[in-house]
């Protein structure tokens, strides 16, 4: 009975739900007014919005209010956005920083690891890898992907500073925040 019971991917299944939750929500007539009352405030919406989209549980509701407003000025709206979702970022940064520090440099003395890295070094070199890997991980930060994953990436393989993470924070998550303001 127990093992009828247990999940493999429990919090997958989560954010499953919780992306139908708010399709369900932003469907709903009732819900619809009531996030029209949120418009009101603006860009401070956009600021709180936008520091939800960072999150994986709370990005399905970010993307629902980005669909849902229309801003006098879509290209502040977006900065507006982007601004809250680096913030998002930074906090997960300082996090994942601090918790993980310990796991991160055990990963990264893995045989695996050094052989995968050695392989990519000669192949595309140092400072390129650096690059795709920034790369791939903004265009996880910019999508409906928990920017965790993205924010894990970055802290875990590469030794990265704030103000880098908060510039590619702040421009992947603008344009994908963009993206969902004109849809």
């Amino acid at each position: 009975m127990k093992r009828l019971f247990k999940l493999k991917y429990p919090k997958i299944l989560t954010l499953i739900e919780f992306a139908l939750l708010a399709y369900i929500i932003f469907s709903d007539p009732f819900f619809a007014e009531y996030v029209k009352e949120l418009h009101q405030y603006g860009y401070y919406s956009m600021f709180f919005f936008g520091s939800l989209f960072t999150f994986g549980f709370t990005t399905s509701f970010a993307i629902g209010y980005f669909i849902t407003y229309t801003p006098a000025n879509i290209w502040l709206a977006g900065l507006i956005g982007g601004m809250g979702a680096m913030i998002g970022d930074l906090v997960i940064f300082k996090f994942v920083k601090f918790s993980f520090e310990e796991e991160f440099k055990k990963i990264k003395r893995e045989k695996i690891t050094r052989e995968v890295d050695h392989l990519i070094k000669r192949a595309v070199g140092r400072k390129i890898k650096h690059y795709l890997m920034y790369a791939f991980a903004g265009i996880i930060i910019a999508s409906p992907l928990p920017d965790e994953a993205g924010v894990v990436m970055i802290t875990g393989l590469t030794e990265i500073k704030p103000i880098t993470l908060a510039i590619i924070s702040f421009i992947f998550n603008t344009l994908g925040i963009l993206i969902f303001l004109r849809v």
